[in-house]
């Protein structure tokens, strides 16, 4: 395991609850185009690798294909083993992942491979597990962000917060660009054919405590430095975040937040 990746161990530590309730309605937009590209449908054998609270395991399954979810995080995967009780969930992480080779006709990863210390590895991995003439259907946040990301990192810049230090870099030899044209090399390298990428720009609507909630509850790097704070610097940045967000807010009180990522997929 990389420092990168322990690192990431630390982050989600028995974060599911709060990402649940906050994050993990963001990051299901895209479920939707993953089963399309996949090309998941019934009796197909689908892995959902970092499945988190199980989105893309759930729609596998009412796709009626037969479904494994893997995640790091036991948290997680308690979690949507609850939620997805169809499912075969099991904690697993990349880029070791406990099946034999071939033996999924789809295998699909949901912003999975930001997460993951040897991402070139991780997509090697991916398809070793996928039977000749499977689908892969990744996602991920790239290099452009859409003015809806980020507010948290705003805040704490604005209320003047020491920002958390940054994750362990990545091994030179396992980085690759965050561009439709990097994400479909790391593919491809990985010995995925026809693979395409593209950039997905899509509004995501939520209630503005719930989407402070994920941050107030430590996910990701910049939430785990505001849930360490003393209240009187939680309540700082959370005036600096509903500051931010001002310009979001609908009359009906949702916030519209512009978001961009990008969707790959390709043929083993």
């Amino acid at each position: 395991m990389t420092a990168f990746d322990e690192a990431e161990r630390r982050i989600w530590d028995g974060r599911a609850a709060a990402y649940a309730r906050s994050f993990a309605g963001l990051c299901a937009r895209t479920v939707p185009a993953l089963i399309e590209a996949a090309k998941v449908g019934p009796g197909a054998r689908v892995l959902d690798v970092g499945t988190g609270t199980g989105a893309v395991a759930a729609a596998a399954c009412r796709a009626r294909a037969i479904v494994s979810a893997v995640d790091a995080e036991p948290d997680m995967t308690q979690w949507a083993a609850e939620a997805v009780p169809e499912a075969d969930v099991r904690v697993a992480w990349l880029p070791e992942l406990p099946f034999v080779d071939g033996t999924f006709d789809a295998v699909l990863a949901n912003f999975v491979l930001n997460h993951v210390g040897r991402p070139r590895t991780a997509a090697a991995e991916l398809r070793r597990v996928t039977a000749d003439g499977g689908r892969v259907a990744v996602s991920l946040w790239g290099d452009e962000r859409g003015a809806g990301q980020s507010l948290a990192y705003r805040a704490v810049v604005a209320a003047g917060l020491e920002l958390p230090p940054a994750l362990p870099p990545l091994a030179p030899e396992e980085e690759f660009p965050r561009t439709e044209e990097g994400v479909a090399a790391l593919l491809a390298g990985a010995g995925f054919t026809g693979v395409v990428c593209e950039t997905v720009r899509f509004d995501h609507r939520v209630d503005p405590e719930r989407w402070w909630s994920g941050t107030a509850g430590g996910v990701g790097p910049t939430g785990a430095l505001i849930a360490s704070q003393p209240q009187d610097v939680i309540d700082a940045v959370r005036k600096e975040f509903d500051a931010l967000t001002l310009p979001f807010l609908g009359d009906d009180g949702l916030l519209t937040l512009p978001h961009v990522a990008l969707l790959a997929s390709g043929s083993a």
